[in-house]
C-alpha cells in the first residue's frame, strides 16, 4: 500500500478529486481537480509545484567518488563542474539502458544522483574497490519542482538564494521559509523551471513558503496527468512506457540503448571507460537500427474520420501510453508509445520508436487511429523534438 510523500498532508488537502496513483510505493496526485487543465496552464503560463518526492536519490561521496561515476554514466565526470548537474543515461555491459536521471556535483567529491528506479545495487557492484561511499537518502530528502514562466519571479521573491544568477542545468544553494535549500534550474516540462531539494521533515515548511508567496505569480499545485502532457511536447521520455530498463526487459526489443532513445548526444566515447562502451563504439559505427522520435499527427485527417460519421473528434485531454502501431508503405516501421493533444502547440503529437531508416526528420508515416471500432490509418511525419522549448527556458529570468 502507497504511504504519504513529505508534503502529503499539503497535496491531500489540495486535492479535490482525490485522484491519485502510485510512485515508487507513494501517492502521487494525478490531478487536482477533476480536469487536469487548469493544472497544465499553469506550467505553461504561470507556476506549477509538483512534488517529486518519490524520485530515487543518491548521495556519492569518497576520494573515488568521480571514478565511480565516470564508470557508470555515459558522459564525462571530470568535466561536470561543482554546481553544475548532468542529464545521463547509463547502460548495462551491452549498452542497454538501465536508467536515465540526474548527476549535480554537489561538491568535488560529492555527487547527488537521481534516478526513476532503484539503483543502489548496481552502484554499489560498481564500486568495488574504490574508495567510495553510496548512501540512499530517498527517505531523508524531499523534491518539490516549480516549473513555468513566472517560476523564476517566485523563487527571486521567496527564496534567499542566487536565483537571478542560476544558469540552465546549474545548481545554488539557499534557504526557503527558513530551511536550508539547494535549487537546480532543472525540471521534466521543458520550460523554465527549478527543482528544490530539502530535508524531508521540513519540506511541509518549503511547499508553505512557496504557496504563499506564490499568489501573485498565480501559483498552483499540479499532478501527474499534466506534467505527462507538458513531458511530451518536451520530448521527454518516460521509463516503462517510451522505453524499458534493461534490468525489466523481458526481450531483447524491450530494451534500448542511448543511440535508439535519441540520446547520442549524451554518449561520450572519448570521455574513458564506462559500463556498455565498446557495445555503444560499435553501434555508433554501424547506426542505430531504431530511434525513438516526434510524430505530428496529420489533424484535419483525423477530423476527417470523425465527421464521416456525423461525429465531433473525440480526443483524449490525458495523454495516452497505449502503444499504438505506425506504419510506411503498408508495413508496420514502429510503435507510437504516448500520444497527447499539446494544448499549447494545438497539433495530436506522439513520441514514437520507428525503425531504420524511416525515423529521420521529415518521413511521412501513418499512425492507427481506432474509431467507432474500426481501425483506420493516419496521415503522420516524423518531428524533430522538442517539439516545445520556448526561449525562457534558458535565458535569464529577468524581473
Amino acid at each position: 500500500m502507497p504511504i504519504g510523500t513529505a508534503v502529503h498532508e499539503r497535496t491531500l488537502a489540495l486535492c479535490e478529486s482525490l485522484n491519485y496513483r502510485e510512485w515508487s510505493g507513494y501517492y502521487a496526485v494525478s490531478a487536482y481537480e477533476a480536469h487536469h487543465e487548469h493544472e497544465y496552464n499553469a506550467i505553461r503560463n504561470a507556476s506549477a509545484l509538483i512534488d517529486v518526492s518519490p524520485l530515487f536519490k543518491y548521495l556519492i561521496t569518497g576520494r573515488d567518488a568521480t571514478r565511480l561515476v565516470n564508470r557508470v554514466i555515459t558522459r564525462d565526470a571530470d568535466a561536470l563542474a561543482v554546481g553544475q548537474v548532468y542529464y545521463t543515461p547509463w547502460c548495462d555491459e551491452r549498452g542497454k539502458v538501465i536508467d536515465d536521471g540526474t548527476v549535480t556535483r554537489v561538491a568535488e567529491d560529492a555527487f547527488r544522483w537521481t534516478a526513476a528506479d532503484p539503483s543502489l545495487r548496481w552502484f554499489t557492484q560498481n564500486a568495488v574497490g574504490l574508495d567510495v561511499r553510496i548512501d540512499d537518502i530517498s527517505e531523508q530528502m524531499a523534491a518539490l519542482a516549480l516549473q513555468g514562466p513566472t517560476s523564476g519571479r517566485l523563487l527571486d521573491a521567496v527564496a534567499d538564494a542566487d536565483i537571478r544568477g542560476l544558469r540552465y542545468f546549474r545548481m545554488t544553494r539557499g534557504s526557503i521559509g527558513g530551511v536550508p535549500v539547494e535549487i537546480s534550474r532543472t525540471g521534466y516540462t521543458g520550460d523554465l523551471g527549478y527543482e528544490i531539494w530539502m530535508p524531508w521533515d521540513r519540506a511541509i515548511a518549503v511547499w508553505d513558503a512557496l504557496m504563499r508567496g506564490g499568489r501573485a505569480f498565480d501559483i498552483r499545485p499540479a499532478g501527474m496527468l499534466a506534467l505527462d502532457v507538458a513531458r511530451v511536447e518536451a520530448g521527454l521520455l518516460l521509463i516503462e512506457v517510451d522505453f524499458n530498463s534493461s534490468k525489466k526487459a523481458v526481450i531483447d526489443s524491450q530494451a534500448y540503448t542511448p543511440y535508439e532513445m535519441g540520446l547520442g548526444r549524451l554518449v561520450q566515447l572519448d570521455a574513458g571507460p564506462f559500463i556498455g562502451r565498446d557495445a555503444l563504439a560499435a553501434e555508433h559505427r554501424r547506426g542505430a537500427a531504431r530511434q525513438i522520435v516526434g510524430i505530428t499527427i496529420d489533424w484535419p485527417a483525423v477530423e476527417q474520420l470523425y465527421d464521416e460519421l456525423g461525429m465531433a473528434p473525440q480526443i483524449a485531454a490525458a495523454a495516452s501510453r497505449v502503444a499504438v502501431p505506425v506504419f510506411r508503405g503498408g508495413r508496420q516501421v514502429g510503435r507510437a508509445t504516448t500520444t497527447t493533444w499539446s494544448p499549447v502547440l494545438k497539433k495530436l503529437i506522439a513520441l514514437a520508436t520507428i525503425s531504420a531508416p524511416d525515423f529521420v526528420e521529415g518521413t511521412p508515416l501513418e499512425i492507427e487511429m481506432t474509431v467507432e471500432a474500426v481501425r483506420h490509418r493516419v496521415r503522420a511525419t516524423v518531428t524533430r523534438t522538442p517539439f516545445f522549448s520556448p526561449a525562457r527556458k534558458t535565458q535569464p529570468i529577468g524581473v
